[in-house]
Formats: C-alpha cells, structure tokens, sequence
C-alpha cells in the first residue's frame, strides 16, 4: 500500500468514479458543450447572435444537512436534484435561463458506487432543468468529520433589458406562489434536531401517525426544480408583465419575498392561501416551535413566488397548471417601506 493510501486516499477509488459518472454528465450536453469529462475545464459555447444584450447570472448553493439524512438511510439517488433546484432556481429569480452546472462532491471516504448515485442525481436534475453539467470535483478528506458534502455552482444568461428584480415591483402586483410539498433543502438542522433527537422518531417509521409513507421518504423527497415554469411563465405571459421572482431558502417568506421589493412596496402574504404541507405541522408541534420561527426557517409550502401584474394573475395560475406546477395568489403588494406582512 502506498503512503497516499495509508493516508486515507484511495486514488484507484477516484479513477473508478470518474469512470462511472460519464454517461450521467454525457446524458445533460446539448451542441453547446464542447468537452467531454477528463478535461481541466468544461467548455460552453454561447452561440452567436443568439443574445442581443446578454449578462451572465451565476449562483451556487448546497443541500446543507439533508444530506445526514440521505447518509442515514443509504439513499443518494435523489439529493442531486435538490442541489441542482438550489442553484438554478436562485437563476431564475433574475430571469435568467440556465447554461450549465458544476458540483463538489467530498466526502471522507470515497465510495464509486455512491458518488455515481449522487452524481446521477445530479445530472437528472440538468436534465429537469435544461442545463449541461459540464465537470466539477470529486475529494476525499480522511478524518473528515460527519457526512458527505454537495456543493454546486450554476451560470445562467438573461438579455440585460429582462433581468427581473425589485425595480419592477410596484403597488398593485399580485403575489403568485409555487407549491412545495416538503422541506426541499432547508432547515434539516432543526427538523432532525425536533424529529430524531428531541421526539425520537425513526426514519424508517410512518412520517406521522396514518401515513402511507416512512420518515426517510418525507425528508427525502426531492426538491420541485421551478426554473423551466419560472422561465417558460417569462415567455407567455405578455411582455413585461412578470416582474420579480423569490426563491423561498433559508429565511422563509419574510426574509426571501424581502429581496425582491423596493424601498416603496410592502408585500401582505395571506397564510390561509394555501394549505401547509403536514411535515411543517409535525415539526411545529413536536419541537413547540414558535410560529414565527417557523416562517423564519422553513418555505411552509411556497417554494417561489412570482410577482406579477394583477391583471394577468389568473392567466399566470392557468398556465403554470398546464405545466403541472400547483400554485395559488398568496397576497398582494402594496405601498409600504420594504416590509413583508404575514396575514391570518
């Protein structure tokens, strides 16, 4: 055995994954992507006279804590995807469409046939989305404390003239927002505290008494990827009249909808518009979570909320429904001083 090796380092390990993950990157490119995986860099051809004005969008995000959970339960296939709406969703909020994607990958002990699985979760997820995952990084860090780590980084483009964004609010605008029926990548650090170490529930257990499903597969299941229904809602609705878009994180409603009103606008957010998802309900009563910090950490169901002209809301809803994306108005905009109001 080698001194690398002795160290915790199994380079035959890393070659044998590199191998095992070509197909999945394969599987994503379009004629854009001019490199095949092996090389130092992925290579994307923008093609000419495709943009008139065109700026580059770029975002990159985790999957944080639900990835202890995906450990737990020997279950990687589907936390790609999560990583994958983390970071072009965020995309979408400036309108711009998705190019590609890189990810990392680390892990203390490198095992191929499970970053195959994360990996293959990944590009499923580009798939989704519309976009090449061109590279990234797969290491291996002996000693490294706790589970698996999932990083990415995604790069978009929007023509200047349709970056959407605060500027564009104004009093009068509807609050459309996408349904979420899980947690999608945020707040795991309080929901295993509250669910598996203060109540003790085991993942392989009901997700709550009567249910037709376990734990694991409530905490697993995949976040919804809004960027095509984002992009295509950009694309039929008439010019102009989507105006911003807010990613529902880390934050919840009143620290995400924020970013996306003007100094002018406050947002009313009416909480009974749709019904909460029952793994927010469980997470509340079982840790006595205040209500407040509930909406602090969680989306309670709303994953993205667009803001469109009033006048075009029902047309908005109609279309999203036709692309299999349930959504409600949540609120309205009003005139106010950047403030986001949750109303019974």
């Amino acid at each position: 055995m080698g001194r690398y090796a002795a160290a915790g380092v199994d380079i035959a390990a890393g070659e044998e994954a590199v191998a095992r993950i070509g197909p999945a990157l394969r599987s994503t490119f379009g004629p854009e992507v001019l490199d095949g995986p092996g090389g130092f860099a992925g290579l994307f051809a923008l093609r000419p006279g495709s943009w008139s004005e065109p700026v580059l969008a770029a975002s990159t995000d985790g999957v944080g804590t639900k990835a202890v959970v995906a450990e737990a339960t020997g279950r990687y296939g589907t936390i790609g995807i999560d990583l994958v709406a983390m970071c072009v969703d965020d995309l979408a909020c400036t309108g711009a469409r998705p190019l590609f994607l890189l990810d990392c990958y680390t892990t203390s002990h490198l095992e191929p046939a499970v970053a195959e699985a994360v990996v293959a979760g990944v590009a499923q997820g580009c798939r989704e989305a519309g976009c090449a995952l061109i590279g990234g990084e797969m290491a291996e860090h002996p000693g490294r404390a706790g589970s698996f780590d999932l990083v990415g980084f995604a790069v978009g483009v929007v023509e200047r003239a349709g970056i959407l964004g605060p500027g564009r609010v104004r009093d009068g605008d509807a609050l459309v927002g996408l349904a979420s029926p899980g947690l999608r990548a945020n707040g795991y650090s309080l929901a295993r505290q509250v669910l598996l170490e203060e109540a003790g529930r085991d993942l392989r257990g009901p997700a709550w008494e009567g249910a037709g499903h376990s734990l694991a597969d409530e905490l697993l299941r995949p976040s919804v990827i809004y960027s095509p229904s984002v992009l295509a809602l950009g694309q039929a609705l008439p010019a102009g009249s989507l105006h911003a878009a807010a990613h529902i994180t880390g934050g919840g409603l009143p620290g995400n909808l924020a970013r996306v009103l003007p100094s002018t606008c406050d947002a009313l957010v009416q909480r009974g518009a749709w019904e909460v998802p029952r793994i927010f309900t469980e997470i509340e009563q079982a840790g006595g979570v205040d209500p407040s910090e509930m909406a602090g950490v969680f989306n309670l169901g709303i994953g993205m909320v667009l803001v469109v002209d009033a006048e075009v809301a029902g047309e908005a809803l109609a279309l999203l429904a036709g692309r299999g994306q349930d959504a409600v108005v949540v609120g309205r905009v009003v005139a106010g001083t950047g403030r986001v109001v949750l109303e019974p």
